[in-house]
């Protein structure tokens, strides 16, 4: 959402600076500036905080929605928010969960085409590091990451990179990695698109990309410039910024592998 739009989402509910500044949890002159046009390159957490107050109720895929978080199965053993590493490990195997903040949240199966845009987006990351020998390692899920390296988080990637070795252990990966491809769904979607892209970019996160299988489009987020997400489609090869842009993931050659799934 751009400043624009907020400004217009603004007059239309009415809200005051000092109502956005309560909202939001913006210092009320930070509001002052950037919606009087001083401020004009705001800091990237700041919009997603303004952003999470004018954003539309209704979801990239038509249902309307009033959480950022999808809900959870009923875990009863503790209040949500109050699971740790410890109580995550002791799952069932085919208990397939996220711990988010001392949150389980369920991951259903993945489905055909995900699958597909997964292992094809991991082949071509891993072609590519082969072909310059470095350090860097890629990964598809199942793969915990610990992302805080505390004892409230363990997310589960579809796709990540990891160039610092240090951090990989024979269990799971300890820290963040530098580059994070969530690959969305309709039960994901609000918890990749917001929750986690905030995690993600507070845990040291370098790039974060979006693939909406839905609608064919990619979004790609320089959490390190704080720069506006840029959109791709499936027409596309994305660089990625990591590697200087030298490494681009083509989605034609993805999409032209399951064409068959959309016709």
């Amino acid at each position: 959402m751009t400043i624009e739009e907020m400004k217009q989402k603004k007059r239309e509910l009415g809200y005051t600076n000092e109502k956005v500044a309560e909202l939001s949890g913006v210092p009320l002159g930070t509001v002052q500036k950037i919606f009087a046009g001083i401020t004009l390159a705001p800091r990237y957490e700041t919009l997603q905080a303004l952003e999470k107050i004018f954003r539309p109720k209704t979801d990239f895929y038509g249902g309307s929605s009033s959480s950022v978080c999808e809900s959870t199965a009923p875990y009863h053993v503790k209040k949500q928010g109050e699971y740790t590493v410890e109580d995550y490990r002791a799952l069932p195997e085919d208990q397939r969960v996220e711990l988010i903040d001392g949150v389980l949240y369920d991951l259903s199966s993945p489905t055909c085409p995900h699958q597909m845009i997964q292992l094809d987006i991991g082949r071509q990351l891993a072609d590519y590091i082969d072909s310059k020998q470095g350090p860097c390692v890629p990964f598809i899920a199942p793969a915990d990451v610990q992302l805080d390296m505390d004892d409230k988080t363990m997310v589960v990637p579809d796709v990540f990179v990891v160039c610092d070795r240090s951090k990989i252990t024979r269990s799971h990966l300890l820290g963040a990695p530098d580059l994070i491809i969530e690959i969305l769904s309709p039960s994901t979607w609000r918890k990749d698109a917001y929750l986690k892209l905030e995690k993600y970019a507070l845990a040291g996160v370098r790039e974060y990309w979006l693939v909406d299988p839905e609608k064919l489009k990619i979004m790609v987020y320089d959490l390190v410039q704080e720069n506006l997400a840029q959109l791709y489609t499936f027409g596309d090869q994305v660089p990625v910024m990591i590697f200087d842009g030298d490494c681009k993931i083509d989605f034609a050659r993805i999409y032209e592998r399951m064409r068959f799934l959309y016709e």
